[in-house]
């Protein structure tokens, strides 16, 4: 697998840049519409983002409508377009079912690590965040996530859901 590490450092301050530019977005609401994202106010972080969205009617169901061009390696081919259940192995398709359910359910971000042993690759990990959005109303059917790659051993976070 070739993909580009990340310092936990560096993966931590992306994370807190990308958590800060979502909170400037809520505004008054508590939950920030997916409209007012602007691709151009985080180039930077463009690679290795995100967007999800829960399937319409299957709250438990969850599809990649958006994968930036760095996630292609971490993943192995292009995930835009796929469902949980098609990029995922059983147990690691559960695991993100669980996060992104509590991230629609609560409306709050959710962070945590992942190993990519699914992948192949135990030694390495994923530090990722995941902030809900709304595209229609107040409830939250998408989410902006972010990964950063880390070796393992080099994981430790102080990031806590908000």
């Amino acid at each position: 697998m070739a993909t580009q590490m990340a310092r936990p450092a560096a993966a931590i301050r992306a994370h807190e840049e990308l958590f800060a530019y979502w909170s400037s977005l809520r505004v008054d609401a508590p939950v920030p519409p997916r409209r007012r994202l602007d691709p151009n106010d985080m180039k930077r972080l463009l690679p290795t983002v995100s967007l999800i969205e829960v399937a319409p009617g299957q709250p438990d169901d969850y599809r990649v409508r958006l994968a930036g061009t760095g996630l292609y390696n971490v993943y192995g081919r292009e995930i835009t377009g796929r469902r949980i259940s098609e990029i995922y192995n059983s147990a690691a398709a559960e695991y993100w079912r669980d996060e992104l359910g509590r991230v629609v359910r609560d409306r709050r971000p959710g962070v945590g690590v992942h190993n990519l042993a699914w992948r192949g690759a135990s030694h390495l990990s994923l530090i990722w965040i995941r902030l809900p959005l709304a595209t229609k109303g107040p409830d939250v059917d998408m989410i902006l996530g972010y990964d950063a790659v880390v070796g393992l051993g080099a994981v430790q976070s102080g990031i806590r859901a908000a």
